[in-house]
C-alpha cells in the first residue's frame, strides 16, 4: 500500500515537473514572467525549467529580420514627384526592452521606416536619389535607429531599392542625355579638326619649302584613286599654271563703236583707214 502511494506521488511529481520544461532554440532567447513580472535572468538556448502555474516563458527571435518598406510617394526638394521603396535589416539586441517597451517591435520599426523614408524624399534632390544613394541610406539608417534603440532594436542597414519617375520626367531626362551625348560628339569632332588643321599647316609649310613634295603627293593621290578600280580618273590642274597662261596670253583689242550724230540721231560712218599709197600716174 505504501509503495503504491509513493509511486503515485512520484508519477504526479514527474508530471508536474514535465509541465514546466521548455526548449529554447539556438537563435532564440527566453524571458520568464513570474506572476506577471519579468525575471532578470534571460534563459539561454537549451532546456529551461519553469515553475508550473507560476512562470510563463516568452521566446524572442534574435535573427536579423528583413522588412520591405512599402513604396512611398513624395516630392523632392527640386519639386519632382517620385515613388521610392526600400528595405530595412534589423535585429533584437535586448530581449527585455523589445518585449516590454514596445507592443509589436516589427510594426513599430515598419512605421518609423515609412515616415523616415518620406522625410528623406522631401529633403533630397532627384540627382541624389538616383546617383548618391549611399549617403541617403546612411541618413535613413540613423533616422530609424534613433528611436529603435529604446526598443532594444539595432538597425543593421537600410537600402533604397527603386525610384520610380513619371513618364514625362523620363522623356525629359532622355532628351537631356541625348543632347549631352551630341554635345560631347561635337566637341570631340571640333578637337579633331583643330589637331588636323595644325598637322595640315605643318605639312603645307614643308611642301612650300620643297616644291617637289607637291608633285609626289599628287602622284600618290592618283595611285590611291586608281587602286579602287574606277573608270574615271580626275587629275587636278595647278592653279599657278592657269595664272601663268592667263598672264602671257595676248589680249585682242575691242572694235571701235560707231559714232552717233547729235543732230538727227543717225549713225555717222566710221572713218576709213587710209589704204596704202597708190602709185601716182
Amino acid at each position: 500500500m505504501v509503495v503504491e502511494i509513493l509511486g503515485t506521488i512520484a508519477v504526479a511529481g514527474g508530471a508536474w515537473l514535465a509541465t514546466g520544461l521548455r526548449v529554447v532554440k539556438q537563435y532564440e532567447r527566453g524571458l520568464v514572467y513570474r506572476f506577471g513580472r519579468v525575471r532578470a535572468t534571460i534563459r539561454e538556448p537549451g532546456l529551461a525549467l519553469l515553475v508550473p502555474f507560476a512562470d510563463r516563458l516568452q521566446k524572442v527571435n534574435m535573427q536579423i529580420i528583413t522588412m520591405p518598406i512599402p513604396a512611398q510617394d513624395g516630392i523632392t526638394r527640386d519639386n519632382v514627384s517620385v515613388r521610392v521603396d526600400a528595405v530595412v535589416y534589423f535585429k533584437v539586441v535586448d530581449p527585455v526592452l523589445a518585449a516590454v517597451n514596445v507592443q509589436d517591435y516589427r510594426s513599430a520599426v515598419g512605421q518609423v521606416a515609412q515616415t523616415s523614408l518620406r522625410s528623406i524624399i522631401g529633403k533630397s534632390e532627384l540627382d541624389d536619389l538616383l546617383s548618391n544613394r549611399e549617403r541617403l541610406n546612411e541618413g535613413l539608417e540613423l533616422m530609424i535607429d534613433s528611436p529603435a534603440l529604446d526598443w532594444g532594436i539595432h538597425i543593421d542597414r537600410v537600402e533604397i531599392k527603386d525610384v520610380a519617375l513619371p513618364e514625362s520626367m523620363k522623356r525629359s531626362m532622355s532628351r537631356q542625355a541625348e543632347a549631352e551625348r551630341e554635345r560631347r560628339a561635337r566637341v570631340i569632332s571640333a578637337d579633331g579638326e583643330l589637331q588636323a588643321s595644325y598637322k595640315l599647316s605643318q605639312a603645307a609649310a614643308t611642301m612650300a619649302d620643297t616644291p617637289a613634295a607637291m608633285q609626289l603627293r599628287l602622284l600618290e593621290t592618283v595611285v590611291q584613286v586608281s587602286a579602287e578600280k574606277n573608270s574615271t580618273l580626275v587629275l587636278p590642274f595647278p592653279v599657278e599654271l592657269l595664272r601663268f597662261l592667263d598672264a602671257n596670253t595676248p589680249k585682242r583689242e575691242a572694235p571701235l563703236a560707231p559714232a552717233v550724230s547729235e543732230a538727227d540721231g543717225q549713225v555717222a560712218p566710221s572713218p576709213r583707214e587710209p589704204d596704202d599709197a597708190e602709185p601716182r600716174s
